[in-house]
């Protein structure tokens, strides 16, 4: 049975492509760094010499990433908040500010959905999802970015979006948000090119972390069949591309986005939820020929 996430000792542990103190001196925030693939991009930073900020709604959770961090000889101060409360987003930069100056690097991580066909959606359960991986993540773009224009500085913003250029059934409100972010960010990534700011999205495919679970058992076994490499990718597989695009690899790079997903985006289809048989049996059409 396939195995969903990484443990700590592991994200501690795993070999990295990079130097160790590659972004010494330089402050990241991270969004959604309690679980799954945020956590592997704070710790990925951190023990590449970052200092973090690492945000989520559970404190619980960014306690545990905090301890893992500290373990990595990482500085780091954990915020919990909601990214949906653009208040507290203003008040999240301003302690990152307190504590670090500032930060230099965004990662908009923070983000969910839940699957469920889209004819049975409710308005409450639709403008959840996309109020938090929309707007929320709208929220903390331009509060870091107001504070680069404030400081004179340069930034760089990665924001973890989807594989929605063909549609995804099952999770039509994330592909709604996402396919938001990716606009939002190619916009913004033109506007704020004068103030030094460098705008990214990594669209992730299938990635083995515990938020799989969250699928039904039919939808995640045929998950592996829907990319040309025919299995999961890993939450390092992410987080490597994150440092590539905010650290000083990426210095020349904006207005992308880049995608993890073993060829999904060009080959395969996936579902979230279970296929009706119309795509698995003969049918008879429904719709009248002219």
């Amino acid at each position: 049975m396939e195995r969903f996430g990484y443990s700590d000792d592991e994200l501690l542990t795993l070999p990295l492509s990079y130097r160790a103190d590659l972004l010494a001196g330089r402050a990241a925030l991270v969004s959604g760094a309690g679980t799954g693939i945020g956590k592997a991009i704070a710790v990925t930073l951190g023990r590449l010499g970052a200092r973090l900020v690492i945000c989520g709604r559970k404190p619980e959770k960014l306690e545990a990433t905090e301890a893992l961090l500290k373990r990595a000889g990482a500085e780091v101060l954990p915020h919990a908040l909601s990214i949906r409360d653009p208040e507290a987003v203003a008040g999240l930069l301003d302690a990152a500010k307190a504590r670090f100056g500032g930060i230099d690097m965004l990662v908009n991580n923070a983000g969910g959905q839940f699957p469920q066909a889209a004819i049975d959606f409710s308005p409450k359960g639709f403008n959840a999802v996309v109020d938090t991986n929309l707007s929320g993540t709208w929220y903390m773009m331009q509060a870091a970015a107001r504070q680069w224009r404030d400081r004179s500085a340069p930034g760089a913003i990665v924001n973890i979006v989807a594989v929605v250029g063909r549609g995804m059934p099952g999770v039509a409100h994330t592909c709604a948000a996402r396919a938001g972010v990716i606009a939002l960010s190619k916009t913004v990534a033109t506007e704020w090119a004068p103030l030094g700011i460098r705008v990214n999205c990594v669209a992730p495919g299938i990635i083995a972390t515990e938020g799989m679970n969250v699928y039904p058992d039919e939808a995640r076994r045929a998950m592996p069949d829907t990319n040309l490499m025919r299995r999961f990718g890993t939450a390092l597989d992410v987080a490597e591309l994150v440092v590539h695009l905010a650290g000083p690899a990426g210095n020349f790079i904006t207005g992308e986005v880049v995608h993890v997903d073993g060829g999904n985006q060009i080959w395969g289809d996936q579902w979230t939820i279970p296929r009706p048989d119309w795509y698995t049996t003969p049918q008879e059409s429904p719709f009248p020929g002219r």
